[in-house]
């Protein structure tokens, strides 16, 4: 069992059940919702109850996926913990990924001013990513997390057994935070990164705290995205587009494949305006395009997606905000470009010629 000290909460990491065994011992709440969804319930679920004994808990499940992720799946939410006679002492367990984590989370630091909750992250997505900072919300008017707040959790707990539930698409799309991580943050670990070449192979555990860590010293340096947190943003303004943009249709993408494209595209401009090198460039979109299919995007969709970016909640004065690169390590933010240099860096994704290099 690892252990990562936040200000005011702890993130255990490894054999959660022992740990998350003793902390509802020892707070003793009154009562305990645990929110999922379908697919969390179905197979993450019977997991914890083998440790956990549950049968007292109200369960509330929601429908699964970010299109859910709105306000009507936080008023079910709201509407059975009062109809349950749920109490501003009582405790709320987050099980999922970064949708329940984001919703659950939201539900209850807003519910009668705000309950305790813990999150059990289930993706590799949401054990990177959103297990750390406190940001919670839902989507709203199309645009990603755009109503929230900023609440910590008591606790999170990451356990990877929890990756057994999982199909690969999944794992590939958590394995994008790891990256991005590594690409704003740490060199060492990228240049680690650069030789995979089977994801079947990887011992996820052994990013799991490395990348966390990355992602802890800039969120206690900067609580609330007032400066050096924006780092986490890279990729983000291109690739949250992407992925509101195809959210209902057909080839709606998970997070990580639309973030992916997006640190594709950003690293694209950064190479045109922070002088990241076109060695880096190249093999950062060899990189990428090596793990993620890519995807036919259409021209025509560029003017939403530039709609899109300027709804961001990162923008100021009217300019479309960026995280960029000056080299794999080293990121720099609040960087602005024009419509045409953002249109130019979509083009750039678009004509990548796919080899014939296939990674399980």
């Amino acid at each position: 069992m690892q252990q990562l000290d936040l200000d005011d909460y702890s993130i255990f990491i490894g054999d959660i059940f022992p740990t998350l065994k003793a902390f509802l011992k020892e707070k003793n709440y009154p009562r305990t919702v645990l929110i999922a969804d379908d697919n969390t319930y179905k197979y993450c679920l019977p997991i914890l109850e083998k440790h956990i004994d549950t049968s007292n808990f109200l369960i509330i499940t929601v429908r699964e996926g970010e299109l859910n992720k709105h306000i009507g799946t936080a008023q079910v939410i709201w509407k059975t913990m009062m109809d349950h006679g749920i109490g501003r002492r009582d405790l709320c367990i987050n099980l999922g990924g970064g949708v329940i984590g984001d919703m659950g989370g939201f539900a209850a630091s807003t519910y009668k001013r705000g309950i305790d909750f813990i999150q059990i992250p289930t993706t590799l997505l949401s054990q990177v990513d959103a297990s750390i900072g406190g940001k919670l919300g839902i989507d709203f008017n199309e645009v990603k997390n755009s109503v929230g707040v900023f609440e910590n959790p008591k606790a999170v707990f990451v356990d990877a057994i929890f990756h057994k539930t999982l199909p690969k698409g999944e794992l590939r799309s958590g394995f994008a935070e790891i990256i991005k991580h590594s690409l704003i943050e740490d060199k060492t670990q990228w240049e680690r990164i650069k030789q995979i070449d089977n994801l079947d192979k990887i011992d996820w555990v052994s990013f799991l705290a490395p990348s966390l860590k990355i992602k802890q010293r800039i969120v206690e340096i900067d609580p609330f995205e007032a400066g050096l947190r924006k780092a986490l943003n890279f990729g983000h303004t291109i690739g949250h587009a992407i992925e509101s943009n195809l959210l209902e249709t057909p080839n709606r993408l998970l997070h990580g494949e639309a973030i992916a494209i997006g640190m594709i595209c950003e690293s694209y401009i950064a190479h045109k305006v922070s002088d990241l090198s076109a060695t880096h460039l190249q093999e950062i979109t060899d990189f990428f395009i090596k793990i993620y299919d890519k995807i036919d995007l259409d021209r025509s969709t560029y003017p939403k997606l530039i709609q899109l970016m300027r709804k961001d909640k990162k923008n100021e004065k009217d300019e479309i905000n960026f995280t960029l690169l000056e080299y794999p390590g080293k990121a720099i933010i609040n960087q602005t470009c024009n419509e045409a240099l953002i249109i130019e860096s979509l083009d750039y994704y678009r004509n990548i010629e796919v080899k014939n290099v296939v990674m399980s």
